[in-house]
């Protein structure tokens, strides 16, 4: 099974388990949201919401060199259509069907405002997994958590069914973490929030130095909030 999140909304149950400086945080509005975005596209001076993924330098890592490329709908549709008419990934993403489907979830991105990057998980030439980077805290999933100013989301899946269930996905995890963290200094935190019952997921995401901060309830599943912070990115 391959290490995926489906699409973000009740709060965070009691008792569950975060950082002590969770506490200060707030969870937002939707109406906040959109006032956080629409300030975020009003500073000109400070970038692009993601800080120019499209020119980030690849990670080197155990199983190779590996970079983030830009989904390019010409180029990699049909790639993609197959990932996701895979029963092991279509149960968690539930786009499996023809390709206009998937067109339809790109382009929702791509004509977007920037706050979600579709991207290629290439290892050395090969593109083998999918990403998107997002920002969280512009996202609806900022309704059903604390959110911090520039906390960035990763959701993802393994293509390939070679390179599932041998580790191939804890690494990539850890390093798309390692590339937010390096190229986005206002981060804090990479997030994510697999379904519950995506066990080897979660497992995956634990491997590659996050914490299950808490469970929640989104619209299509619940699901485990799992945050890496930048301040314990050398320790775990």
């Amino acid at each position: 099974m391959p290490p995926t999140e489906a699409r973000p909304g009740s709060e965070t149950p009691p008792g569950a388990d975060r950082s002590p400086d969770d506490t200060l945080d707030l969870h937002l509005t939707e109406e906040l949201v959109a006032l956080l975005a629409a300030d975020e596209r009003s500073r000109s001076d400070e970038g692009d919401l993601l800080d120019d993924l499209a020119g980030w330098q690849p990670a080197v890592t155990s199983v190779g060199r590996f970079r983030l490329v830009p989904v390019r709908l010409d180029r990699d549709l049909a790639l993609l259509t197959h990932w996701m008419n895979d029963p092991a990934v279509a149960a968690f993403w539930d786009l499996q069907g023809p390709a206009s489907v998937t067109a339809e979830h790109l382009r929702a991105q791509l004509d977007g405002d920037g706050r979600s990057v579709p991207c290629l998980g290439v290892l050395d030439s090969t593109p083998m997994s999918y990403f998107e980077i997002y920002r969280a805290d512009l996202d609806p999933l900022a309704r059903h958590y604390p959110a911090r100013p520039h906390d960035t989301g990763i959701h993802l899946l393994i293509g390939g069914v070679a390179d599932r269930g041998r580790g191939v996905g804890t690494t990539l995890i850890r390093a798309a973490a390692d590339l937010v963290l390096d190229h986005r200094p206002r981060c804090t935190r990479v997030l994510a929030e697999p379904d519950l019952r995506n066990t080897p997921s979660v497992a995956a995401f634990l491997g590659a130095g996050f914490r299950l901060s808490a469970e929640v309830d989104l619209p299509d599943k619940r699901a485990a909030l799992m945050v890496r912070d930048r301040a314990l990115r050398h320790v775990l």
